[in-house]
Formats: C-alpha cells, sequence, structure tokens
C-alpha cells in the first residue's frame, strides 16, 4: 500500500470526488515503495499539481485529475479547452500541457541538487530517474474517450480513464498505467538518501540539520539564480511525521514523542503555516528561557513578527500583568518559588475575574508541556480562541518532565480544557543521537523511566527506539580533582575544534554551582578558565542574560542541565557526574536520573561526560557503557 501526504483522512474534504476515488486508489493499487503527495506546494512559485508520484526505480510522475463530462467540454484545441460550467462558459488551460509544466517545473528544481543528477553519461546532468506526467478523466470511459473528440488532442498513453480506475481494476494493469506516462527508460534505483531529498526538496520545511538549527533559514533562490543551500546530510522526518506535519487541522492536538523525536519541528511546520495563511495572532510558549530564545530565532515569521508571539511562560504571564494593569507580587514579600506560584496565580485570577480576556489567540503552541502543571495548561488552553475552532497543539514528553510534577493518575487533558480525543499522536523515534548516546542514556535512566500507557486523553511515557544513526561510544572520563576536569574539557574542545568542529556545536552542560568557592562557582571557574585560554565561551543558564543568547555565534555554549531542555548540539560534555545525583540535596536520586537523561540526550553526535569521584550515577553510567559496547561487540 503507497504512502499518501497528507493522510487521506486529512485531505478528503478538499478533494473533489473524482480525486477521492483516484486517492484511493494509489493508496491500494501501488506497491509500499510508492510515496504520494497531493495538493502540495512546490517551488519557489508553489505550484500545486494534483498529485506526485514517487517510485524509487521507475521515476516520478504528475497527475492533473479532471471530474469533467463530454457533455460539458464545448471546445478543444492544442492550448485551451472551453467548458460549460454552473457560472457559465470557461475557457481553461489545456490539462495535458498543465501536468506538463508542472512536471518540467519540479524537474528543473530537483536538476539544481548535484546529488539528483547523473554525473556521466548520455543523460549527464540530467535527473537521475525518469519523469512523467498525465490526466486522468475520472468521469469518461475509455471507449467514450476514444469515440470522442479528444484523441486529437491527447497522446492516448496520457490519459488514464474511470473505468481504469475502478475498485476491480488489477492493480498491475493500474500500476502500468502509471509506468506508461513516462517514455523514457534510465536511471538507477533510487538510494534513501536519494529519496529523502527528493521528499525534503517537495516539502523543505521537513529540514533539519545540526548546523541549521532554524527551519526558516534556508534561502531558496529564483529559477534564475539557482543556488540552493543543501546540507551533505540531510535527517528529516519519518513519514508519520511527514503526513502529519501536512494534515495538521484546526483544534485541539497532543504530540506526545520521546526526545529527539522531532515535536519542535512539527512545531515550527505549523507556526510557518498558521503564518502564511492566517491573520490571527500565534502564541508559541515554553518554559525555559533559553528554549524560548532557541524557538524565537527558529520559528518566528521575519515577515509576520508581529503576529507570531514567542515566550517563556512566566514571561508571558508577567506581560498580560503589565498589560492590564494588574499588580505584580512583591519580590520583598513572594521570593523564590513562591514569587513564580503567585505570578502565575494572579493571572488565573484576573482571568477568573474577567479583567485578562480569553479567547485572544489564533492559535497556541506549547513546547515542552510536559513541564507545565495541570493549571498552568487549563489557563492556556483558554487562550485560544474558541470561535473559530483554532490550534492548540500540545508537545510531550513526560519521560523529560521536570518541573510539571508528578501528574495524578486522574489527570486527564480533558480536565484542563484540551480537547484531543482522537487527535493524539505517538512518536517513539529518536532522530536526534546516534544509537550509542539514546543507548547511554535510556540504559542509565530506565530504572526511573518505566513505559506507561494509556487512552489518548492521558498523559503516556515512551520508550524511546533509535532511528539507527551510528556513532562513537560515549565517554566518562575518571579524573583526580574537578580542575583537571576543567582542564581536560579545555583540552578537549580544543581537539574538536582543530577538527573543524565550530566552537557553537559544543556545549558543557552542567549541574549547578555547588563546587562554589572563591572564583564564584563551577560556571564562572570553566567560564573564567576558557576565556584565559582564549577559547570562546558564553554563559546561557536560563536566567534573563540568556534572551539574547544566539545559536549562530561562534562561542561554547555553557548551559546549566534545565536550560538545555529543547535545545541540541553535535558535541555535549557534561562535567561533574561524580556529585550527582546527592551531594548537595537538589532534588531526589529519580529527578537527578531524569535531569542527566535530558543533559546527556541534547548530545547529537558526541557525548563525553567526566567525573573526580565514584557515585551512584558514575557506577549506572558504567553499567549502561558496558551493555551498550557489547552490543557494538
Amino acid at each position: 500500500m503507497a504512502t499518501l501526504i497528507t493522510s487521506f483522512n486529512s485531505c478528503s474534504k478538499r478533494m473533489t470526488p473524482g480525486e477521492t476515488r483516484l486517492a484511493q486508489r494509489l493508496e491500494k493499487k501501488l506497491e509500499d515503495d510508492y510515496l504520494l503527495w497531493y495538493d502540495v506546494p512546490v517551488g519557489r512559485n508553489q505550484l500545486h499539481p494534483d498529485f506526485i508520484v514517487l517510485h524509487p526505480s521507475r521515476g516520478l510522475f504528475i497527475l492533473e485529475v479532471k471530474d469533467w463530462k463530454l457533455e460539458t467540454i464545448q471546445n478543444i484545441n492544442p492550448s485551451t479547452f472551453t467548458l460549460l460550467t454552473e457560472d457559465g462558459i470557461k475557457e481553461v488551460k489545456h490539462p495535458l500541457q498543465q501536468a506538463r509544466d508542472y512536471a518540467l517545473a519540479v524537474n528543473r528544481m530537483l536538476e539544481k541538487d548535484p546529488a539528483l543528477v547523473q554525473q556521466e553519461g548520455k543523460y549527464q546532468g540530467k535527473l537521475v530517474i525518469p519523469y512523467g506526467y498525465g490526466v486522468v478523466f475520472t468521469n469518461i470511459t475509455r471507449k467514450a474517450f476514444n469515440e470522442s473528440e479528444l484523441p486529437a488532442v491527447f497522446e492516448e498513453h496520457l490519459v488514464i480513464c474511470k473505468d481504469e480506475m475502478l475498485p476491480k481494476t488489477d492493480a498491475g494493469e493500474f500500476q502500468q498505467r502509471i509506468w506508461d506516462l513516462s517514455a523514457y527508460q534510465f536511471g538507477k534505483t533510487l538510494t534513501s538518501s536519494q529519496i529523502d531529498r527528493i521528499r525534503w526538496h517537495i516539502f523543505p520545511d521537513l529540514h533539519i540539520t545540526p548546523k541549521q538549527l532554524s527551519l526558516l533559514e534556508l534561502e531558496t533562490d529564483t529559477e534564475e539564480s539557482p543556488q540552493l543551500q543543501i546540507p551533505d546530510i540531510l535527517k528529516i522526518m519519518d513519514l508519520q511525521q511527514e503526513q502529519l506535519a501536512r494534515s495538521l487541522g484546526d483544534g485541539h492536538r497532543v504530540i506526545h514523542g520521546v526526545a529527539g523525536s522531532g515535536k519542535t519541528m512539527i512545531l515550527a511546520y505549523r507556526c510557518q503555516h498558521l503564518a502564511q495563511v492566517g491573520n490571527k495572532p500565534i502564541l508559541v510558549l515554553c518554559f525555559n528561557v533559553s528554549l524560548a530564545a532557541k524557538l524565537r530565532q527558529t520559528i518566528q515569521d521575519k515577515n509576520k513578527v508581529s503576529r507570531i508571539k514567542v515566550r517563556h511562560f512566566h514571561g508571558w504571564c508577567m506581560d498580560l500583568l503589565k498589560k492590564y494593569d494588574i499588580p505584580r507580587p512583591d519580590s520583598r514579600e513572594y521570593q523564590g518559588e513562591a514569587y513564580i506560584e503567585e505570578l502565575v496565580q494572579r493571572v488565573i485570577t484576573a482571568v477568573d475575574a474577567q479583567l485578562i480576556p480569553t479567547g485572544t489567540y489564533g492559535a497556541v503552541m506549547l513546547d515542552e508541556g510536559h513541564d507545565f502543571k495541570p493549571e498552568w495548561l487549563k489557563l492556556i488552553a483558554q487562550m485560544v480562541n474558541p470561535e473559530t475552532n483554532s490550534s492548540l497543539l500540545i508537545l510531550y514528553d513526560d519521560a523529560q518532565n521536570l518541573y510539571g510534577g508528578e501528574r495524578s493518575q486522574k489527570f486527564s487533558f480533558k480536565s484542563v480544557g484540551i480537547q484531543a480525543q482522537g487527535r493524539t499522536t505517538i512518536f517513539k523515534l529518536n532522530y536526534r543521537n546516534t544509537e550509542q548516546v539514546l543507548g547511554v542514556a535510556y540504559e542509565f535512566a530506565a530504572y526511573v523511566m518505566t513505559p506507561t500507557t494509556g487512552d489518548d486523553d492521558q498523559v503516556v511515557l515512551l520508550e524511546p527506539a533509535s532511528a539507527g544513526r551510528q556513532g562513537a561510544i560515549p565517554d566518562l572520563i575518571k579524573l583526580p580533582t574537578f580542575q583537571h576536569e576543567v582542564n581536560y574539557l579545555a583540552d578537549r574542545v580544543q581537539q574538536l575544534h582543530e577538527r573543524d568542529i565550530p566552537w557553537n556545536e559544543i556545549a558543557i552542560i552542567y549541574r549547578s554551582n555547588f563546587m562554589g568557592d572563591a572564583c564564584g562557582g563551577l560556571r564562572l571557574r570553566i567560564y573564567n578558565d576558557f576565556q584565559q585560554a582564549q577559547i570562546p565561551i558564553e554563559c546561557v543558564n536560563g536566567s534573563s542574560d540568556s534572551r539574547n543568547y544566539h545559536p549562530a555565534e561562534l562561542s561554547i555554549k555553557l548551559i546549566t542541565m534545565h536550560s538545555s531542555k529543547g535545545l541540541e548540539f553535535p558535541v555535549v560534555l557534561i562535567p561533574g557526574i561524580g556529585y550527582m545525583p546527592d551531594q548537595y540535596g537538589h532534588g531526589t536520586a529519580e529527578e537527578e536520573a531524569r535531569l542527566l537523561y535530558v543533559a546527556m540526550t541534547r548530545g547529537i553526535d558526541q557525548l563525553i561526560m567526566t567525573c573526580d569521584r565514584p557515585s551512584e550515577f558514575t557506577t549506572r553510567l558504567e553499567t549502561a557503557l558496558g551493555k551498550v559496547a557489547a552490543k557494538v561487540i
């Protein structure tokens, strides 16, 4: 069965009756290795062919679907058709010419990618696979077609008729009809990488690489200046994610996804799409200041900045109190966590008293929803405009729940106003980390991450599965003192940089300033030592100074474990493992294990950990490393 993007259930409402029947036949009659796209905007000019069909060896096909009946066709010539419609006489472009123009445009777009053209031989410089195009007449049989004037302006093999796409039609014959649309027979079977690249060109919002943090930073030039910035290695969504990203409609939705499964990519695509098609304000929320800064750079539409507001939750609460002249908590009366609780409570109270209006946003997107307490989720759900059936998207991974607290067994999304029944999706594949990094992280933390199940209105905890990307086994380096750890970090990052790894692709993630001394603590000790060694380094600690956090700045990112949530780096170094979990009573061993799991899964390709003393966590890590190493052997 072929894969249709978007999913049939999502796009059938936009289809004509004939398109609906053809979509069903394409899905059921074609084999598993076919990919299908319906009505996707392609290229700079945002062309909308009805269907694109891709087969790894047979090629790429464009299908234009016409539900015309013979009696409605008044006149035909090689360039136009005159039709009798409900609105009177209408002249339209010849559908075969229309299909041909789409096919040539797609072909030109793909030929700009060196990995998709033939490097030698008769067809050097041409696309690696054939392409074809045709018209599907969903209400005209082959007999009626042959007896009409249509063959005068159509090549018969470029037409599929009503009786050639019936439920009883032989699958082999139907498939041959598709193949006959191309006059070319050349090329080799596409590799999985080439298929991914074609998927990327057809749907560039799938693109994500360690070197390009923003989905919207990609420059796509005009056809006259084909300078596409295409990465050498593409990491893109799997087909389930692509279908979901294409299929997201209005209403409330929850995506449960493991770390590194591409949840934020879905959110980014959704924001981009809504910014293009709507005119109502869009709110994007998360817990961490540093993640908000990353999201702001990643998804904010530069042409519609005023429409997309990206904020960390408590900053947004402060904004509401200021905007509606509601007194903020007195920092002399409330301190620390008490101040935060009072801040949120004042917003909730003001909303209940109708001092702060609800339903003010056309869409609300919430990243890292597991960090939000139930009463916070309820507040956020109230901000979506109910009259327009607008969007509320919650991204969730209970394995990374660091702030939201343990959920009550009675907790349901419905109980806080999130109506996502039947619109919940689960992603278990981790794309971010190598199999080795993910394996060590999960083996270490598995004892506090027992998978759970539930219906689509409940919180579930998922066991991650690797997408299979291979890499080096993480390091756990034992050293005599913490100062030796700092020195080792400095030497190691310089070595990495000499191997052409940019400074901004390296992060040092630490637990807290538990090693305070005259220098001012762990953060400043590393910071000062690196500055003295002239190693560029930037503090990203989740406080107000991280609002100006710029991922592209060429400096190592020094960041707390809590503030690292939602971020990712090709290389991650974690010092001070020997002081976890309970050296300074920051939290329970289980909470600290989750926190270290989050920190470890920030590493895309390499994970380097150091310690200067044994601890419960170093013992668990050694066991995890042994298990992963044994699998490699």
